[in-house]
């Protein structure tokens, strides 16, 4: 008998999680339930919650080892922990741009769990767009093409064209200064279509700000085949959209899954803590 209760919040993805505390250690069935309905349904969503920064870690623990990001400042005493920061008098937000997590890692992460501490009045919603969709709705030609690609995916795109003081001047989550993200960029080699690891099912595996061109081939080569994908993946048929409150969680797939944090509230604070999954090579079969 399920202990959870599920509310599906659109047809593409996305599902809201009722009846679970994150503060407290959960038992065996629970968690494995959570982790099927995040199989299910790609993106899950957790409301009214009250956690300690350990009690976050805690709880990603329970479905892998924590990333700390290689770019970003984090937390103060809580590397595990990425501050996600737009102050009222902030330009741009992170996250602004459909996309998923750190793709240009060798293992890309399992997913994120984002918990808001504050929340604008209005706006700062998340959307996502399910990867599987985007894939199935491909011509049966343009799928056999694309599982013969694969994608170089770099953290050098994180500067935009930018300096890191202007990039950091403009946004409150900030980059660190040990780090230049040209020099230093991360750099690998990921197939377009990958095969998830626990479902089985295809899906694209490419995104905008990390994903510069296909293996073999020059970046202005690459560019009209990205710029096509990028556009059909988030197609609106293929998302779902959350609208935040404080103590609300977000836990998404990102080996199936991009997301968009929309900039919509000017003059206002939002804040949360990410904590992100580590997950595994990608591959296609």
């Amino acid at each position: 008998m399920a202990e959870i209760e599920l509310e599906r919040i659109a047809g593409a993805c996305g599902a809201v999680i009722h009846g679970v505390d994150m503060s407290e250690e959960l038992g065996d069935n629970i968690v494995g339930e959570i982790r099927q309905a995040l199989l299910d349904h790609q993106v899950i969503f957790f409301r009214d919650q009250e956690m300690t920064p350990e009690q976050h870690k805690a709880f990603g623990r329970q479905f892998g080892t924590l990333n700390v990001h290689p770019q970003y400042v984090n937390l103060e005493g809580h590397p595990e922990i990425l501050p996600v920061l737009k102050e009222p008098d902030a330009e741009r937000n992170i996250g602004g741009v459909w996309h998923s997590d750190l793709t240009n890692l060798p293992e890309p992460p399992l997913g994120s769990i984002l918990y808001a501490l504050d929340t604008p009045s209005r706006g700062g919603d998340t959307m996502f767009a399910n990867q599987y969709l985007a894939y199935e709705s491909l011509s049966d030609g343009m799928k056999e093409m694309l599982r013969g690609l694969n994608a170089v995916h770099s953290s050098r795109t994180l500067t935009d064209t930018t300096s890191r003081a202007d990039r950091n001047a403009a946004r409150s989550t900030k980059l660190r200064d040990d780090i230049d993200p040209e020099a230093d960029a991360i750099v690998s080699v990921h197939p377009v279509v990958r095969t998830h690891p626990e479902t089985g099912r295809k899906s694209i595996f490419v995104n905008r700000p990390f994903t510069i061109g296909f293996e073999n081939m020059t970046e202005a080569e690459s560019e009209p085949l990205l710029e096509f994908l990028f556009a059909h993946c988030a197609r609106p048929e293929f998302t779902c959209r959350f609208r935040w409150e404080k103590g609300s969680v977000a836990f998404w797939d990102n080996r199936c899954l991009m997301h968009y944090a929309l900039n919509d509230y000017p003059g206002e604070r939002r804040y949360m803590h990410r904590v992100t999954v580590n997950g595994d090579k990608p591959f296609l079969n």
